[in-house]
């Protein structure tokens, strides 16, 4: 059943037209981890679908080893905001379709910088991809932010209904990850509240879904931070928790419930990558970054007994949603800084 064909107009027409989504997995040592991350439903609106770099698989393999993910997407202050528990299905068992296809989704004139195709193609380090498909388990909406004070509506998939699986896990050991440097947590903390847009905090149901949702309001105190949430939250505000200003600045720790307080005690920052941090370096890296990405791709292709895929030279068309979501925001899927 295509759970989309039971939702108000309203939700389908936000769906439809976000081009981002809060992607939230959970890590091997159980912390959820929220990315924001550019959205592609399938056409029939079956799927919910988002792609990484093969460069930098870590939000991908997480959902193929806990296909429990969550996702968040909003709209404006008079807009809908949509909460989903949903069933993930990685897939990469044809680099060169998914290439064409993440192409065709979201273009490329959002992250160009004026780059010409003849150019951005070369990228292979980006658009050689991993899509995941997220099947909705749960959705929970509410008509706008403001009525999150209460418990939203909520659409539940039949008790009986079976999930797709991922394609297989490839053969061998994962291509180490780079060491990224890693800034003290206190800086890293003044650069998020400096952006003046308030987080994201995700904490597992009861089920072991992770699900963000945006705080009210965030400010630094001596371990981390005070926060102030919406009414009605999805999980109990206790345990492992993950704090993400536009997934540039992002920690994990645990929340503390302190009389009226909801603290978030940092364990640590997680690392930043370069081309999160300047998104100009996505397609034009340093010399020392591409080569970085490059040797990663390379091992994980191999991994996968698939080439380095052959980007096109001509870009694909877009599909039916591109052209909503392009309508909606510009020619191309808006540049946000951390869209890897």
């Amino acid at each position: 059943m295509n759970p989309l064909q039971s939702l108000p107009e309203n939700i389908v027409r936000l769906i439809e037209g976000a081009p981002f989504t809060e992607y939230a997995t959970v890590s091997a040592a159980g912390v959820p981890i929220d990315t924001p991350t550019y959205l592609f439903p399938s056409d029939n609106l079956a799927t919910l679908d988002l792609a990484t770099g093969l460069a930098y698989p870590a939000k991908a393999e997480r959902a193929r080893r806990n296909p429990k993910v969550g996702l968040l997407i909003e709209g404006g202050a008079e807009e809908p905001v949509v909460c989903i528990r949903g069933r993930a299905a990685v897939r990469d068992a044809d680099l060169v379709a998914n290439a064409r296809r993440y192409l065709s989704e979201t273009g490329f004139e959002g992250i160009s910088y004026g780059l010409p195709w003849s150019e951005a193609r070369k990228a292979v380090w980006y658009w050689t991809r991993l899509i995941v498909e997220v099947t909705p388990e749960r959705i929970m909406w509410w008509d706008k932010p403001a009525d999150m004070d209460w418990i939203p509506h909520v659409w539940s998939a039949p008790a009986d209904e079976s999930y797709p699986n991922s394609d297989p896990a490839p053969s061998g050991k994962a291509t180490p990850a780079p060491a990224w440097p890693q800034r003290p947590w206190r800086d890293v903390a003044r650069d998020g509240l400096a952006r003046g847009i308030q987080p994201h905090l995700t904490l597992c149901d009861e089920d072991g879904y992770p699900l963000p949702i945006r705080v009210r309001s965030s400010e630094l105190v001596d371990d981390g931070f005070k926060l102030t949430l919406p009414g009605w939250t999805p999980w109990e505000r206790k345990g492992k928790a993950n704090l993400s200003y536009i997934g540039l600045e992002s920690f994990v720790g645990d929340i503390e419930v302190k009389g009226d307080a909801i603290l978030f005690k940092v364990e640590r920052p997680l690392p930043q990558l370069p081309n999160m941090l300047d998104p100009r370096l996505v397609l034009q890296p340093t010399e020392e970054l591409k080569e970085t990405f490059l040797a990663r791709l390379t091992g994980e292709v191999a991994r996968r007994n698939q080439p380095i895929p052959k980007i096109p030279e001509e870009l694909p068309p877009p599909t039916r949603l591109a052209h909503i979501r392009f309508s909606r925001y510009g020619s191309s899927a808006p540049t946000v800084d951390n869209t890897i």
